[in-house]
């Protein structure tokens, strides 16, 4: 919650948006440099501790919940459909029911955590860390179940019972996020934060190459030790979440009294006083705003090369010659090649305020992947590095859909209802990647491709259209302040300026 006149100690004064800083009366004797060294420490110090409690504990739970979600792709090359004796479209059937259910709890979490936060807390008595922990505690357990199962129908159960799970942490750390950092900070914690589900696919891919020699161990089969094993990692980095993630910032304790209050100050200068209730919110706008549903769009062309990638890459590549060990090998770089130019570009994003360039890029180069696989290019190293282009594309712009959106919302019951449409809306893309890549059609995939392509094409039609709306927006408010008209786009109580991030 943004600090309110009532919540702001009456010695704290606001120094201004620019250096983004607050000061008590005692320090108005003191010269001006010594308080701007002094605001820089606080600011520096502020940052580094939210940086410390809130990123790395967000970013440990998605390395392993997407761990999770990729390693069946992996478990696949080492015997799962046959020892499970799956029909045809049985490993089809066990992607698509995971996000058959991811979307239900995603937007449970609208009810439950994408609120503000002390209203939640006063009810529900659920505090974000129990929430997550407790999640990503089941989830690991039901990873683990999959290493057991005797046949199709169980395995199908528990890959529903994961999409449940798993569907809670995106959306909560979208508004965890969104809460404790500005509009220029928000960009590289988020890409962090999903730049680690592609150090997990990365990480499962390596894990399932050296967990192939546990064969038999024990008389487990390979591809079972994967799943027991790394739902177990899950349950051990979801017991951290209990103690080191904190709650929402106006609730917080891990900052020292000035600290806290530093933080709400700076974020109330660029929000405003955000809503603290649910009551008289225009919901009925919230839910069809415009602007989200370009978003959306976009962030579905873009998942969908994201969810190809993480489900039928191992399946392209040993279909392209390679043997299972060498395909799981071959599919860790893709990974952490994404992942660099992920973080570089929100880096650049962050450092220059705009989105769009970097977004048209990335849906460029996943355009340009896509064709190359439906064109079914010779030799297969050309398609093998058709598939670095849709990785590298879909990982630039998913962290970059989400900053955007956020970063044009203001009031977190407006956002927290926009990321949970977002994110759940958009992972269906991953519903749809499960169904056209059809065994029957190996090696070629005609449906598979032409789908991606097409997808990817939409979303880039969505960016290139929120983009010119925006501008337009942006130029019409320019020319009304230019005019001294009245300006009607406001936040807060002090009317702070307001322009659309492009």
């Amino acid at each position: 919650m943004g600090p309110n006149e009532k919540s702001r100690p009456d010695d704290v004064k606001v120094l201004g948006a620019e250096t983004g800083t607050a000061t008590s009366g005692s320090l108005h004797d003191a010269p001006a440099s010594a308080i701007e060294d002094d605001n820089k420490a606080l600011e520096s110090r502020v940052t580094r501790k939210i940086d410390m409690r809130v990123v790395p504990m967000l970013c440990a739970l998605y390395l392993t919940a997407y761990l999770d979600r990729t390693n069946i792709g992996n478990a696949r090359l080492l015997g799962l459909e046959a020892e499970l004796k799956m029909p045809s479209d049985g490993y089809n059937t066990a992607i698509w029911v995971f996000f058959l259910t991811f979307p239900l709890r995603t937007s449970s979490m609208l009810i439950i955590l994408q609120v503000p936060s002390n209203l939640v807390m006063a009810r529900s008595k659920i505090p974000p860390h129990w929430w997550l922990g407790i999640s990503m505690t089941l989830l690991g357990i039901v990873t683990m179940c999959q290493g057991f199962v005797r046949s199709p129908a169980p395995l199908y159960v528990c890959r529903a019972i994961m999409g449940i799970f798993e569907g809670s942490l995106g959306p909560a750390a979208a508004l965890m996020m969104g809460s404790y950092y500005r509009k220029h900070e928000f960009p590289l914690r988020y890409c962090c934060f999903t730049t680690s589900a592609l150090v997990g696919a990365s990480f499962s891919s390596f894990l399932a190459y050296a967990i192939s020699f546990m064969d038999d161990v024990q008389g487990i089969s390979a591809w079972r030790w994967i799943f027991i094993l790394e739902g177990l990692f899950n349950i051990v980095v979801a017991l951290f979440t209990f103690v080191v993630l904190p709650p929402f910032p106006a609730e917080s304790t891990f900052l020292a009294p000035e600290e806290k209050q530093h933080l709400l100050d700076r974020l109330y200068r660029e929000r405003g006083d955000e809503a603290d209730t649910l009551r008289g919110q225009p919901w009925m706008s919230f839910l069809f705003d415009w602007q989200t549903w370009l978003n959306i769009v976009m962030y579905f062309g873009a998942d969908m090369s994201a969810a190809a990638i993480s489900q039928f890459s191992p399946t392209i590549l040993n279909e392209l010659g390679w043997t299972a060990n060498e395909a799981n090998l071959r599919n860790v770089p893709i990974w952490l090649v994404g992942a660099f130019f992920a973080v570089t570009a929100n880096i650049l994003a962050g450092r220059l305020k705009i989105r769009f360039p970097f977004i048209l890029f990335g849906a460029t180069l996943c355009t340009i992947g896509w064709a190359i696989q439906l064109s079914q290019a010779n030799p297969s190293g050309v398609r093998y590095f058709a598939l670095y282009f849709i990785a590298t594309g879909a990982f630039i712009q998913l962290p970059m859909c989400v900053a955007w959106l956020s970063a044009n919302l203001v009031g977190r019951p407006r956002k927290a209802v926009a990321h949970a449409l977002q994110i759940g809306f958009g992972n269906s893309a991953n519903f749809v990647s499960a169904n056209v890549f059809i065994t029957t059609q190996r090696p070629k995939y005609p449906t598979g491709f032409t789908t991606g392509l097409v997808i990817t094409v939409v979303g880039l039609v969505a960016a290139s259209v929120l983009e010119y709306t925006l501008w337009t927006k942006n130029k019409q408010a320019d020319r009304r302040e230019a005019k001294g008209e009245p300006e009607t786009k406001l936040v807060g109580k002090d009317g702070v300026r307001f322009r659309y991030t492009l």
